[in-house]
């Protein structure tokens, strides 16, 4: 085994790149935080109308939030409508 010197000013740059790589790989490990969208961009996003974004809030399709008359929604709750829709390919014969 070969033993290899460093100097301090090395030593200390290479410490200071392994706190990044662990500060890099626990951010990506820690939760998302959820992004919300409100109405308009709900609408844009499904390329819907305003009436079937109320229509699916009122049977329960889709979660929001309400702060005086803005309506939000967790991008998560977007996600979730459409893999609760999701259909597969057909397989050809």
């Amino acid at each position: 085994m070969e033993a290899v010197i460093l100097s301090k000013d090395q030593y200390t740059e290479i410490i200071e790149k392994l706190d990044e790589l662990v500060k890099r790989i626990n951010a990506k490990n820690e939760p998302k935080k959820d992004t919300f969208l409100d109405n308009q961009e709900f609408l844009l996003l499904m390329k819907i109308s305003k009436r079937t974004a109320q229509t699916w809030r009122d049977e329960g399709r889709i979660s929001f939030s309400q702060v005086g008359n803005k309506i939000y929604y967790k991008l998560s709750d977007v996600e979730k409508l459409l893999n609760e829709h999701y259909n597969k390919a057909f397989s050809k014969k």
